[in-house]
């Protein structure tokens, strides 16, 4: 087998800007956004010149939500960026996902909220048809999910789960049958097979893993389904965070999950990987090309982190300011002792520092980071869960602040253990929590995985 190279990218979430994108209510709703929404036809253009014109590889994965919320006039643009590639020489495979399908997606002007025309999932068959579909070896149409040839040697799992809400964001035993039959078919005809899949197969922050919508519905079982069945390398997308992660099944087989920041959201990335054997994998990751833009005299990494800053601190002004909003944002039924606990908690955030933190809890902390506000290092670990590779490791002074205040907690902590441990084996808060501010694995931009 010849090493292959393949370029990966994923939730491009592109919006037609003529459907509208300005106002007083637009900026209200980009408060609360990590990613882009006026500037993304701007980045998807550059991404799609850039990628076009590259002599890296010759072919592109994407890996669902091509469109920012279903609108039928950002599909119909998205397809001439995916003409234009194609014309250019690339072979494109995509999937779609939730955000792909919309009977009411919205956009913005002057007078408020606007309603454009959506799309019905039904339609994404044939307007993606030329890529992905019409290479395909198989195809699962009820699902959206295909089987192609990439190269001699290495065929796509192209998965798609965004349509069954009956059984939630997982596979049905119908799709597990034509994925068995699949990964049947490959190793009988002596191909290595690695799948795309929207969801995350593996959480990419152990702290995401409590969130529901952040990896996919039995992920654990599937993963090891894969894993058995010869599939060791899934690119997935969805939460916009980078990261790179390895389960092993119970029969000792390696998964790698390999999740992409948005196209047009901090931390804005593309991956060049490089299979080249069956069970040695580089992968690399690119930052998404200039894009023409007013940045406000910032650079375009500086403009993007701003966004996803602006997200998090909206949060905990809200959490100060405005708890019954920041409910209504979380999903939690307000109540008169929620939102006063809240408040208190935000009005402290806004004006503590991280010794004084440190001091509340009776634990020491490092001199370097003593005065600094504990704002802006709340801000910095969010921000880290998605753009990956913690920094926060043993031996940096935020680790001995975070994980000193969190030892002194923890005992109080363990009756939420106990509840998550009842479904989760063997949870270990601490063990999440160290995980979750510093990266201690496989880098989550460049490595060289062993399948």
């Amino acid at each position: 087998m010849n090493p292959f190279k393949m370029f990966v990218i994923t939730d491009t979430h592109y919006f037609a800007s003529s459907l509208g994108c300005r106002g007083e209510e637009y900026d209200s709703f980009m408060q609360f956004e990590q990613k882009c929404f006026a500037e993304t036809e701007a980045i998807n253009k550059a991404a799609f010149k850039w990628l076009g014109e590259s002599d890296d590889a010759d072919t592109v994965l994407i890996a669902g939500d091509l469109s920012f919320n279903g609108e039928k006039q950002s599909h119909k643009e998205f397809s001439e960026l995916l003409k234009k590639l194609k014309e250019s020489g690339k072979r494109i495979f995509v999937i779609t996902a939730g955000h792909d399908f919309n009977d009411a997606p919205f956009a913005f002007d002057e007078t408020g909220r606007l309603t454009p025309e959506g799309t019905k999932r039904e339609e994404l068959f044939d307007m993606y048809y030329d890529y992905g579909f019409s290479d395909a070896i198989a195809v699962d149409r009820e699902s959206l999910s295909y089987v192609a040839q990439l190269t001699d040697g290495i065929r796509l799992l192209a998965l798609n789960n965004d349509g069954n809400y009956a059984v939630g964001k997982t596979y049905p035993a119908r799709q597990i049958e034509w994925i068995l039959r699949q990964t049947k078919k490959a190793r009988e005809d002596g191909q290595m097979m690695i799948a795309m899949n929207h969801y995350p197969l593996i959480p990419g922050s152990p702290v995401l893993g409590l969130i529901d919508d952040a990896v996919m519905k039995n992920a654990e079982s599937i993963t090891g389904l894969l894993a058995d069945e010869g599939v060791h390398l899934c690119f997935s997308g969805h939460m916009h965070n980078q990261s790179v992660k390895l389960r092993i099944s119970e029969k000792n087989n390696r998964f790698w999950d390999v999740c992409t920041g948005s196209l047009i959201g901090c931390p804005a990335s593309m991956r060049l990987v490089t299979i080249n054997s069956p069970s040695d994998v580089e992968i690399k990751t690119l930052p998404v090309p200039p894009f023409e833009w007013d940045f406000g005299g910032l650079t375009q990494e500086e403009y993007l982190q701003r966004q996803f800053d602006m997200m998090i601190n909206t949060y905990l002004d809200c959490l100060a300011d405005d708890p019954e909003k920041l409910c209504g944002k979380l999903g939690i039924a307000p109540s008169p002792a929620i939102t006063a606990v809240m408040k208190k908690l935000g009005s402290a955030l806004n004006s503590a520092s991280v010794g004084a933190v440190c001091r509340l809890f009776c634990t020491k902390c490092p001199k370097e980071i003593k005065n600094a506000p504990v704002r802006p290092l709340i801000t910095a670990i969010v921000r880290n869960i998605f753009v990956g590779d913690a920094p926060f490791v043993r031996g940096t002074a935020e680790y001995e602040a975070i994980m000193g205040v969190f030892d002194k907690i923890h005992p109080f902590l363990r009756i939420f253990e106990k509840k998550i441990g009842a479904n989760k084996t063997a949870f270990d808060m601490r063990n999440m929590i160290k995980s979750t501010i510093g990266n201690t694995g496989v880098s989550d931009y460049n490595c060289r995985l062993k399948l």
